[in-house]
């Protein structure tokens, strides 16, 4: 089946909130990044104009700028309407409220939007769906991410989820996964078996880091080769 824009819900994150997200240090900061489901996200503009390597690796890249800001704009007073609906749903600290939330979204979308047509000239965005296999050798990046993708999408599951981490560890040294819940922000469904198949060759570590926006949404999961 053709993947389809009309089915997404783009919703951009910064490096600040990356950063906490994954616990990312300045030493993190400095590595070969790739990130998945990355979409919207203003990680990849941002961590270029501070001269770092990131590849951002999301389907919707295959759409054309114009599209893609259709499209934010289509579905963010749905979005919007949605988080007032479940706002106590979330934790208001590090954003204080629903209008705040929807100018730091839309400010990160922005600047994606902006720099979208030359990151994808630079091969910065790439369009890819797991767990296809990427044109990538083994261990080509220091670090791998996926934020509010894998794990969370639970009904895609085990198989899927187990694939496309699978291919994320043929491409990275170590992986970062965020958040540990699933879409009705309960302890995702897939969380159990994902940990039990990859402990026997890796290093599965569950951390809490540095940010909950979605209540109990604290967890990320580190997997690094024994």
């Amino acid at each position: 089946m053709a993947f389809e824009l009309k089915n997404t819900v783009p919703w951009g994150r910064t490096l600040e909130e990356y950063k906490n997200i994954f616990n990312l240090s300045e030493t993190d900061l400095e590595k070969k990044i790739i990130s998945f489901g990355d979409g919207p996200a203003s990680f990849n503009s941002e961590m270029t104009m501070l001269g770092k390597s990131v590849t951002s690796i999301d389907p919707i890249y295959q759409f054309s700028k114009h599209d893609l800001e259709n499209h934010i704009d289509k579905t963010r007073l749905i979005v919007m309407k949605q988080t007032r609906e479940n706002k106590d749903a979330f934790i208001w600290t590090s954003i204080a409220n629903v209008d705040e939330l929807e100018k730091i979204r839309m400010n990160a979308m922005k600047s994606f939007i902006e720099d979208f047509e030359k990151g994808v000239n630079q091969k910065r965005y790439i369009t890819h769906e797991l767990p296809d296999q990427l044109d990538f050798e083994e261990q080509s990046f220091e670090l791998g991410l996926s934020s509010h993708f894998l794990i969370l999408y639970s009904e895609l599951g085990i198989d899927f989820h187990i694939k496309s981490i699978s291919e994320m560890l043929r491409l990275c040294k170590e992986v970062r996964i965020f958040p540990l819940l699933n879409l009705n922000a309960k302890i995702s469904e897939v969380l159990e078996g994902i940990i039990d198949y990859f402990s026997n060759e890796y290093e599965v570590q569950i951390e809490t880091v540095g940010y909950e926006f979605q209540k109990g949404g604290d967890k990320m999961m580190r997997i690094t080769k024994k």
